[in-house]
């Protein structure tokens, strides 16, 4: 199994970093293969997911990202279209896409306490990929 992971560099000292350890770790801890796919933000996730989704040997992909909220409704934009977008993408391809964007409505300090859920939806994947290999 060889599990993509595409993640925002958009707060990453703060938070994606941190994110993508757990993701990693989770994937190693599963003996499960990772490729990752660094991308400015999170509008960029799709894309990054797209061309993860376009290689034979990627099983299903993460993504991870945080979108916190500014002073205008950008961040639920932002979000609605990113998981539209990933939703359509999981259908074209035929392969888990998970969504590990945290947000929107979300500040800095409800950011940090969900990095956890980088593990969990790691895990969600594995369990996806396991799930539809069989289709």
């Amino acid at each position: 199994m060889r599990l993509g992971i595409v993640v925002s560099e958009t707060y990453w000292e703060l938070l994606t970093s941190k994110m993508l350890d757990l993701a990693l770790k989770t994937a190693k801890e599963n003996k499960v293969e990772t490729e990752v796919l660094k991308v400015p933000g999170s509008f960029d996730i799709p894309y990054g997911t797209q061309i993860l989704l376009e290689k034979e040997k990627i099983d299903g992909v993460v993504t991870l990202g945080a979108v916190v909220q500014g002073k205008t409704d950008h961040d639920g934009v932002i979000s609605y279209a990113v998981a539209n977008k990933l939703l359509d993408l999981q259908q074209k391809y035929e392969k888990p896409v998970v969504l590990g964007i945290n947000g929107p409505k979300m500040n800095r300090e409800q950011a940090i306490e969900r990095i956890p859920r980088a593990a969990e939806v790691t895990k969600a994947c594995i369990q996806m990929i396991n799930a539809t290999s069989n289709k």
